[in-house]
């Protein structure tokens, strides 16, 4: 692990990323002699969005990767048992809010989450808290209430996620550990980095550059995912007009499901997808709306690739399948019953 770390040099890496960038930016005027305009209209909206998706969603992942390792380095396994309720309902509920405490993002939480369940974290608590934790992120909070006002929609959106995050908790509590759930993988830890670490340094230096060394191992091993992620959600924002989901989305059952699908192939980081909601809040229902803000940050195409080098496919099946169906469920009780 640590061979492959030292073979990504970070001077190596950022010459990549501006080839690649330069790339994206620059390859529609090479081919300008030899390629349509529609082609190259669509090679540039791809560029565009990928990188916007891309750029917008790696520092959370580093910072989410950087608590991981901080858990690693700083958490002890059996003080946090301890600490863990161990009825199912309140130790569900504890992980759905820890995402106040903790603010990671989507991308950030899957990492942070994988090392928490390895630290003997509970299951309900820890599947609560990777639905939970990137609509509870305080960022989150205030960027939805700077959008919508301190109101219904805050409020729904922060009781939707909480219920949603407890329910799906409690039925993964009839996993019994968490290798059933988790895909096999090699790890690095505290002890793997402490040997590549220089002597006589203090122990606080010794614990910080253990941290960072495994954060940033964890961000190579996801990212390529985060990646390939952003390049589909980019690939169907381009070629699948959002005109053509908005048509259909005037009804109370309709407007739910375009809205959780553009919520899915837009891929936006739960800090900002606020302001994109409210764009079409005076066209579509408040079930709508609602679902969107709450299904996006649980699911979409890029966090569903990285969940797929975390967790086992069934597991990503539930993970998307449970939260699916209540978040529609939901949106269809706010367009019925609270439609005003």
């Amino acid at each position: 692990m640590l061979r492959a770390l030292k073979q990504r040099p970070f001077i190596e890496i950022s010459l990549v990323l501006a080839v690649l960038s330069g790339l994206f930016f620059y390859l529609p005027k090479l081919l300008a002699s030899t390629t349509s305009s529609f082609s190259l209209d669509h090679l540039t909206t791809f560029a565009t969005i990928f990188l916007g998706i891309f750029i917008e969603a790696a520092p959370f992942l580093f910072l989410g990767t950087l608590a991981s390792g901080l858990v690693e380095v700083y958490l002890d396994r059996d003080k946090m048992v301890a600490f863990m309720p161990k009825q199912v309902i309140l130790s569900a509920l504890v992980g759905s809010l820890l995402g106040i405490f903790i603010p990671v993002c989507d991308c950030g939480v899957i990492p942070l989450t994988r090392r928490l369940f390895r630290k003997g974290f509970p299951i309900p608590a820890g599947i609560a808290f990777l639905l939970s934790a990137p609509i509870l992120n305080p960022i989150v909070i205030f960027s939805t209430a700077t959008a919508f006002g301190w109101g219904r929609v805050l409020f729904l959106r922060i009781g939707l996620c909480i219920t949603i995050a407890i329910l799906t908790g409690l039925i993964f509590s009839a996993v019994k550990t968490p290798w059933d759930i988790l895909q096999p993988t090699a790890w690095i830890t505290a002890q793997d980095v402490t040997q590549e670490l220089p002597e006589n340094s203090g122990l606080f230096l010794d614990k910080l550059r253990q941290a960072f060394l495994i954060a940033t191992d964890e961000f190579f091993e996801i990212g390529r995912y985060l990646i390939i992620g952003s390049m589909i959600a980019a690939g169907l924002q381009t070629f699948i007009p959002q005109s053509t989901l908005l048509a259909i989305g005037n009804g109370p059952l309709t407007s739910v499901l375009v809205m959780v699908a553009l919520a899915v192939i837009l891929s936006i980081c739960s800090t900002v997808d606020s302001f994109v909601a409210l764009g079409f809040a005076s066209t579509f229902s408040p079930g709508s709306i609602v679902a969107f803000l709450v299904f996006g940050p649980m699911v979409d195409i890029k966090t569903t690739i990285m969940m797929l080098r975390v967790f086992r496919k069934r597991t990503v099946a539930y993970l998307i399948i449970l939260p699916l169906l209540m978040s529609i469920l939901a949106g269809l009780i706010i367009n019925f019953y609270l439609p005003g």
